[in-house]
């Protein structure tokens, strides 16, 4: 990463220069890895106690003032920030371990979907989505695309960013997620060109042209198939959603007894070009209780999804459970990045939007790495010894440890 960061441009100059480029990104970086939450927070870090010495031993660089790292921010082309992550992710997949994740032994699953940013009640640029309510109120708003690598043990690592802005100048209608998905198909295609993918996506994606994409770039998908879609498929699936069980299994898990079946149908039609298999998938949950006289409610679920993996009753169970792990993107995924300590909503950067997809990108790395460091053996163990302990308060103890506690020796870089 560190190596990433000193090819950056640098729009300084030669003269007059305290910190490379890779102390500034790290600078921007640790505001997100530390969870600091905001730039003036990690600021009043710097100034306390022993904090810039333990960041001396932890990065081998020294800590700049976060205005200094905003001003390049401000100045520094998001494609290229955008570029080294998409690398580090590279770098990632040549280790290989992530490969027993894979769907049916092969395919990598990249859930996509989209989310809020920032939102304004005055136009922040000229790139802003608006809203208008229904007393005539105009939001201002900044929506971005993204594609995140999931597994099943919970990570959600950002692999590629689209953002969802208008263009400068006059336009006929706002952009919208599914013109932004052509565009980040297109660079995922180019940057990770021989990369097994599956594709995980909500209700808005089984319509012609996505399935038109995953086609030409050799792509497998499983996509959430809502009531009032594909009104074509829906009316030949009438008949195959009364038929009996495929499959199905029983399993007990935290105090539940589980019921899951299974239906699928092969090859359904859609608009003659494309073959779709559909898949349905009840669960039926019962708590486990030692009064066998005792009432018990059943909570039902259904899913449904369209997918062109090949299914049959030996591999429809993994393909249903591995279509439900889209929901990662949104709690691993955005609900964490919103409300756990990395601030994703907080406006960074008030006066430049280039900035504000800087910080967003940072933000996007930074996840990525302390996604791994909480999946250490050591960090598990820790929360195993105390039940009550959670990951929050140990982020929190790692920041008071470095500004409180004096370090044993002093550390040069």
């Amino acid at each position: 990463m560190f190596e990433f960061f000193a090819k950056l441009p640098d729009s300084r100059g030669k003269k007059g220069k305290q910190y490379d480029m890779t102390s500034i990104m790290t600078g921007g970086l640790s505001m997100f890895l530390l969870k600091s939450g905001t730039r003036n927070q990690q600021n009043n870090n710097r100034k306390d106690g022993y904090f810039c010495e333990h960041y001396r031993h932890l990065f081998g660089m020294k800590l700049p003032h976060l205005d200094t790292v905003n001003d390049v921010l401000c100045k520094l082309p998001n494609d290229k920030l955008e570029q080294v992550k998409m690398d580090l992710m590279s770098k990632l997949f040549e280790q290989k371990w992530l490969r027993e994740y894979r769907l049916l032994g092969k395919y990598y699953l990249i859930a996509i979907d989209a989310t809020g940013v920032t939102t304004f009640d005055k136009p922040h640029c000229e790139h802003c989505l608006t809203k208008k309510s229904k007393n005539g109120k105009i939001t201002y708003f900044h929506y971005v695309l993204e594609a995140k690598l999931i597994t099943r043990t919970g990570l959600a690592i950002s692999l590629a960013t689209e953002w969802i802005e208008n263009p400068a100048g006059e336009f006929d209608k706002q952009d919208c997620e599914r013109k932004a998905f052509i565009r980040l198909a297109k660079t995922i295609k180019q940057q990770f060109p021989r990369l097994p993918i599956c594709l995980l996506a909500d209700g808005l994606y089984p319509y012609e042209n996505s399935f038109k994409i995953c086609e030409e770039y050799k792509w497998k998908f499983i996509f959430v198939l809502q009531e009032k879609s594909l009104k074509t498929v829906q009316e030949e699936l009438m008949l195959s959603r009364r038929k009996s069980t495929d499959a199905e299994c029983y399993i007990n898990k935290n105090g539940f007894r589980i019921k899951e079946e299974y239906r699928y149908q092969t090859d359904v039609e859609y608009h003659e070009k494309y073959k779709l298999n559909w898949i349905q998938y009840i669960e039926t949950r019962n708590r486990i209780t030692a009064c066998k006289t005792e009432a018990i409610e059943s909570k039902v679920s259904y899913f449904e999804y369209v997918t062109n993996i090949e299914t049959d009753k030996d591999n429809v169970r993994e393909i249903a459970h591995n279509g439900r792990l889209r929901w990662k993107i949104e709690n691993e995924g955005f609900n964490t990045q919103k409300n756990g300590d990395y601030e994703l909503e907080h406006n960074n950067c008030r006066n430049s939007y280039n900035g504000l997809k800087n910080y967003y990108t940072l933000l996007q790395i930074a996840h990525a790495i302390n996604q791994l460091i909480e999946k250490l053996k050591c960090v598990s163990e820790i929360l195993k010894l105390h039940p009550k302990e959670s990951l929050h308060n140990l982020w929190g103890k790692i920041r008071g440890y470095m500004i409180f506690v004096k370090p044993e020796i002093t550390y040069l870089c």
